[in-house]
């Protein structure tokens, strides 16, 4: 301390007597050292002006100048502003006094505006250039070095003119260019008395600089700090460095400290400053000074729009690389219109003179922004609110397409000369078998009565009315939980040909025309089912919610009957009369074969598309067979079934499987669901309250992929009712084949495997260890039904692929659909779906294309049979996938990683458009969350899937479009994006 008084006493040239007005801060830094200790020693007179009073009267420093006629003054570029803005109130004052005006941050590039201003407006007020004395320091290395009181009429020192793209690659380089891209700084003197000062790089070892780089001014003199209190090794980092020449050998034995400036040493050993480590952001490779960024922005005519000049920049890394942030406080009457010509102005600012892309520019309400203890910006905590969604902006504008230049090159797909036998011979060479599966053998019916029971549901439900009459078949439960309503076999029997004979009496309907069953789901749907059976009529399923798509697919729908009062059926293809008389009996129509068409199974896909497929007597009838012996069904078994009854494996579940195996259903409406979340749950032992143990299997259905970590929550949240972790499963089924995979009550635990992200991009399988980066946990889907082949094949070529590698799930079995049915006659052209060959190896199988990719994987557990068990692991649907840069992306595994990017994410779903990437996310929070969004959901899917988002947008909870299945319709939400019918809270476009 001593030595610092001293050697700013000789460099300053102070004497006892003089007086000294003081702006700063008398209990830190530049303040402490000139105001009070130097001042002590030298028996200086110090007037001490509080920032209350600046704030008040930013004259009042300039008034206490003239009136004691003080020979230094000691300022801030900021108080020489004010002071220039309120000279208007009074002008008869006097600088003519002063010899020494110290600019304490005068170390900062924007001070030579300030100081070249001041004096162009106080030179008339008796204010001399040589007296403005910048000065540069840090709290390390106390004063490093301050220019000397000038001798009057000397010239005055020469300012350095340079180019900020040299700036930003560490040299220095006289601009030659537009003024726009020049720095302009002024030097802050001389050394320190009795200090050595060197210039070392500022990343990597303290290696000393060429006389044209920028590096970090170090000091070694006895008046600086020497170490960090309890922190020893920072300070071994800071106060301890000992420069290294090019080869990396110190140059002698003397420690410097860190000073935190960036600079050079100039002309005549002047010292100049062009930042401070501390605000240096290190993008792409090139540093860039954040004041000089905030300068920039500052200078874009910010008057409407910034808060009284609030602005912080910072940078985040996201992928691999520094990413410039500039967060604004905006004024409360800027217009959003305003706001958003200035921020694009900002940009291209930033971009033509600084040559670095903005990441995210964004504007926050005025005095938001966290502050320090004298009102400035707290930059360090504004990144972390910035990162933890907690800034909450009011206008934000991303540009991730101009900024982010280092994603992997687009994967350009080469053609294969590799044939499919190759690759099967490949794989035979490398030991790997065919990936392909199969269930168990369906085994021989040998009882005649039984087989005329198996062959069609009609004669089942016949001979169950006569043989077991008192059995139930069917309990439906409402919200409350009772059972409102129950069917004898005989009961459905009755109803089923009542409706039979509504339906065929005088020629209303012809046998072999199709019927659409519009019932809500009660055990009259099931019973209208049986009587379009019984009358010889094909029924068509619809789903209620999407009438109009009836309409597209079958238009000529004609007329509407009323059975019983419960619901209504319409009959399709030729206009008929309204029945007047309901009681006429009806003789049970008889196919007379087993392939013939049994019903139509319509249903909306996830992507939009609602299509029919053709189900045959026979498939019907195996299906419920191979669902009997896998699920071990007789008529003592209970199934609780809370599914959408009114298509695929949900509809087979609640109208058919009970009718062929005789055990008993317990039907749960989805909408009842809705209302009591937990109604299915008091299906097991409801007298005694929730016990699950005597649940064997409680399998989960859905088109797309399970997702795991729902499924294990699920386990450990009833594991305390006595829900066993084992019992646990999950279902696979397609448009061609409703059932494929489905957990029975025997046989091994479904097993999980973890994938790389990145190889499944690629269409490849790379098993990794759990918990390495970019893996996807995959859960088994079930167990592959009695009946069913399955093999794994090259969409492109197909043939058949070796085990783990991922392909197009076929199959093959007796319960697969016959065909898409369309009334335009266009059924040739899906036909290859249904009836598909392999192009090498077996060339007489039949198989039915499921459209889902997965893969096979032969595990160490055994089967039933005792033969190891084949897992089957779907990993998404073909229809569904995005072909972004040339790779493969399931949109379930980008939804995920947006879902984990902020607490207020309620759902996501994400489709592309013009080669866009579309994310659109339901806000569960506060409406002023909304914008806090934008940048993470950006920043994750660039970290997780190197993709960058082209719009985000923000709407309310329950916008996303979603069926009874709890699968997203995300081509219904891309029809309401591009017709304008979202109504979201916010749309952010990525530039």
């Amino acid at each position: 301390m001593l030595t610092h008084c001293q050697a700013l006493t000789q460099a300053c040239n102070y004497c006892e007597g003089e007086t000294l007005v003081n702006v700063l801060d008398f209990k830190k830094d530049m303040g402490l050292w000139h105001g009070v200790l130097t001042a002590v020693m030298n028996r200086i007179h110090s007037i001490s002006v509080p920032y209350a009073v600046m704030k008040a009267c930013p004259l009042s420093w300039v008034q206490r100048v003239h009136v004691h006629k003080a020979r230094v003054a000691l300022v801030k570029c900021r108080d020489l502003h004010w002071a220039m803005m309120a000279r208007r109130e009074q002008r008869d004052t006097s600088l003519a006094s002063l010899r020494m005006l110290i600019v304490a941050d005068g170390a900062n590039p924007w001070s030579v505006s300030s100081c070249d201003a001041f004096l162009n407006v106080f030179q008339s007020h008796g204010l001399k250039p040589e007296v403005i004395c910048p000065c540069a320091s840090s709290p390390e290395a106390m004063t490093v070095a301050i220019r000397r009181p000038g001798v009057p009429g000397a010239p005055l020192p020469a300012r350095a003119i340079l180019s900020m793209t040299g700036l930003s690659h560490g040299v220095i380089r006289v601009n030659t260019e537009d003024k726009n891209s020049a720095l302009t700084v002024q030097d802050v003197g001389h050394v320190m008395p009795g200090a050595l000062m060197c210039i070392v790089k500022p990343d990597g070892p303290p290696q000393l600089c060429k006389t044209d780089e920028i590096g970090e001014i170090i000091i070694n003199s006895r008046a600086g700090g020497n170490m960090y209190y309890g922190l020893p090794g920072l300070t071994k980092n800071t106060f301890e460095v000992i420069p290294v020449n090019a080869n990396g050998v110190p140059i002698g034995e003397i420690p410097f400290v860190r000073s935190g400036l960036l600079g050079f040493v100039g002309p005549g050993s002047l010292i100049f400053v062009v930042g401070k480590i501390e605000g240096l952001l290190l993008v792409s490779g090139r540093r860039h000074n954040a004041d000089d960024l905030v300068a920039t922005a500052l200078a874009v005519e910010p008057v409407k729009t910034v808060y009284r000049g609030r602005i912080a920049v910072f940078s985040v890394t996201v992928f691999y690389d520094e990413r410039v942030v500039i967060v604004a406080e905006q004024r409360p009457d800027a217009s959003e219109e305003d706001s958003f010509q200035w921020m694009s102005r900002v940009l291209q600012a930033i971009d033509s003179i600084h040559q670095v892309g903005l990441y995210c520019l964004a504007l926050v309400p005025a005095n938001t922004l966290p502050k320090t203890p004298l009102g400035g910006i707290h930059i360090s905590d504004t990144k972390q609110y910035f990162l933890d969604g907690n800034l909450h902006p009011c206008n934000i504008l991303m540009c991730p397409h101009t900024c982010v230049t280092n994603l992997p090159k687009p994967r350009q797909k080469q053609p294969v000369g590799v044939g499919p036998a190759s690759v099967v011979l490949g794989n035979l060479v490398a030991g790997k078998r065919i990936a392909q599966a199969a269930g168990r053998d369906l085994g021989m019916i040998e009882d005649q009565d039984l087989v005329r029971k198996h062959q069609y549901l009609t004669e089942a439900l016949h001979w169950r009315a006569q043989t077991d009459a008192d059995h139930v078949l069917f309990v439906l439960l409402n919200a409350k939980g009772a059972a409102v309503s129950t069917a004898t076999c005989v009961q459905l029997h009755k109803r089923a040909e009542k409706i039979a004979a509504a339906l065929t009496e005088k020629g209303s309907i012809n046998t072999g025309e199709n019927v659409v069953l519009l019932y809500p789901p009660s055990i009259d749907l099931i019973a209208a089912f049986y009587g379009c059976l019984y009358a010889g009529c094909v029924p068509v399923n619809v789903r209620p919610p999407h009438p109009q798509n009836l309409a597209a697919t079958l238009p000529t729908v004609r007329m509407i009957i009323d059975v019983s009062k419960a619901a209504c059926i319409l009959t399709t293809q030729h206009l008929t009369r309204i029945l007047r008389s309901k009681e006429a009996a009806a003789s049970i129509y008889k196919p007379p074969t087993a392939e013939m068409i049994a019903y139509l199974d319509f249903s909306v896909s996830t992507t939009g598309m609602l299509t029919g497929v053709k189900i045959s007597h026979a498939a019907v009838s195996a299906l419920c067979r191979s669902i009997k012996l896998q699920c071990e069904l007789y008529s003592s078994r209970q199934i609780a079934i809370c599914l959408d009854p009114y298509c695929g494996l949900g509809f087979v579940l609640w109208c058919l499987a009970s009718v062929y195996s005789g055990h008993q259903s317990i039907l749960i409406p989805p909408f009842e669901l809705e209302s009591c979340l937990s109604l299915w749950l008091s299906t097991a032992q409801p007298a005694r309250g929730v016990n699950l143990s005597c649940v064997r299997s409680c399998v989960v259905i859905a088109e797309e992929r399970p997702r795991l970590a729902l499924t294990h929550s699920f386990s450990k949240l009833f594991k305390d009712v006595g829900l066993s972790s084992r019992a646990v499963s999950t279902a696979f089924g397609s448009r061609v084949n409703l059932a494929v995979c489905l957990q029975g009550t025997t046989g091994p635990d479904p097993c999980t495997v973890y994938v790389d992200m990145k190889s499944l991009r690629h269409d490849r399988v790379r098993l990794v260890e759990r918990g390495a980066p970019q893996s996807l946990p995959l859960m088994e889907s079930g167990k592959i039904l009695p009946g069913v082949r399955v093999i794994i094949v090259n969409p492109e070529t197909r043939g058949p692929l070796g085990d783990s590698h991922l392909g197009e799930i076929w199959v093959n079995s007796p319960h697969n659909a016959s065909g898409y049915y369309t009334i335009y006659g266009e059924e040739s052209l899906q036909a290859n779906h249904f009836n598909t060959k392999l192009s090498f190896g077996d060339p007489l199988t039949l198989w039915a294309r499921t459209g889902y990719l997965g893969f096979v994987k032969r595990t160490e557990l055994l089967d039933a049979s005792g033969d190891r068990h084949d897992a089957l692991f779907v990993v998404g649907s073909l229809d569904e996938t995005l072909e972004l840069r040339g790779l493969r992306y399931h949109p379930t595994d980008i939804e995920t990683s947006v879902s984990r990017a902020h607490r207020s994410i309620a759902e996501s779903a994400v489709f592309t458009w013009t080669n866009l990437l579309v994310v659109v996310s339901e806000l569960c929070g506060s409406e002023q969350d909304a914008l806090d969004l934008v940048p993470l959901i950006t920043n994750v899917v660039l970290e997780e899937h190197h993709l960058i988002v082209g719009v985000v947008v923000i709407v309310d909870p329950g916008v996303i479009p979603i069926n009874s299945r709890g699968e997203k319709q995300r081509m219904h939400l891309r029809d309401s994006f591009l017709a304008d019918q979202l109504d979201p809270i916010y749309v952010a476009y990525n530039m």
